[in-house]
Parts: C-alpha cells; sequence; structure tokens
C-alpha cells in the first residue's frame, strides 16, 4: 500500500504540517512561493525547510535533511531560481512561484514519497531495505555544499 498523507502515520503527518507552519512563521519565504509549494500536493507532504531565503524540502523530517529534491531561490523582480538538489547543480530560471514548483516536482526522486519521519541515514536505510536496487542514481546522503 502506497503511503499519501491522507493515509500517514498521524505523527508523521503533525512533523510535516509543523514544518510547514515554521516556514511561514519564519517570514524568510515569499509568501507567494510557500502558497504555491503547499499547494502542490507531492511537495504539502515533504518536509520543508529554508536557508538564505530558499525553499528546500525534504524526505526526511529530522535534521540533516536529505538533498536529494531541487530546491527554490528568490530572484530579482519576483522571480526564482530552481537550483539542485545539490548547491553546485542548477535547473534554470522561473517567472512565476508555480513554475518554480513545477520546475520542481518534475525532478523528484523516484518513489518519492511523504517524508520520512527520522534524518537522512535513516531515510537512506529505509530505501535500501524497500526500493529495487538502481546503480546510478544519488541516495539522500547526497552532501550539502
Amino acid at each position: 500500500m502506497m503511503v499519501t498523507m491522507d493515509t500517514a502515520p498521524p505523527d508523521q503527518q503533525a512533523l510535516v504540517e509543523a514544518g510547514w507552519q515554521r516556514v511561514r512563521d519564519d517570514g524568510r519565504v515569499r509568501p507567494e512561493l510557500l502558497e504555491a509549494a503547499y499547494a502542490e500536493p507531492r511537495l504539502r507532504r515533504l518536509f520543508p525547510w529554508t536557508g538564505m531565503g530558499e525553499l528546500h524540502f525534504s524526505r526526511c523530517t529530522e535534521w540533516p535533511w536529505a538533498w536529494d529534491v531541487p530546491y527554490i531561490q528568490p530572484a530579482a523582480e519576483g522571480e526564482y531560481w530552481v537550483s539542485g538538489p545539490l548547491r553546485s547543480e542548477s535547473v534554470g530560471p522561473a517567472a512565476t512561484a508555480e513554475q518554480a514548483v513545477t520546475m520542481v516536482v518534475d525532478r523528484l526522486p523516484p518513489s518519492c514519497g511523504p517524508a520520512l519521519v527520522g534524518t537522512r541515514e535513516e531515510l537512506a536505510a529505509h530505501d535500501a531495505a524497500t526500493l529495487p536496487a538502481n546503480p546510478g542514481t544519488s541516495g539522500p546522503n547526497r552532501a550539502a555544499s
């Protein structure tokens, strides 16, 4: 059975929702970007975090976060730039928050489900135990730069 936020354990839902509330409350991310990202069900089930006005999405709920999902940076004049998953990787510009969200969703890792309660190491162990081996792909232990 595939777990969705509707069928995820209550503690998982609560942790992810609390993460979204913290991101809203800290005020470092443009409100229109938060609205667009939260409106997308595939991103809403991931754990959000911020850095330098950027909106990141983690497949785990605890630090150290997973760095295997692209993130969105603010750009000049209300536009955005999508990068990642690593800081050295660039996806490209987006004129609107909705376009930036679509660019992230189009690049979600395979079998990207709700955020796992735990760290990226626990996520890696979970993925290794539940996902078929796929050489040449990167896992959630990608180093942050």
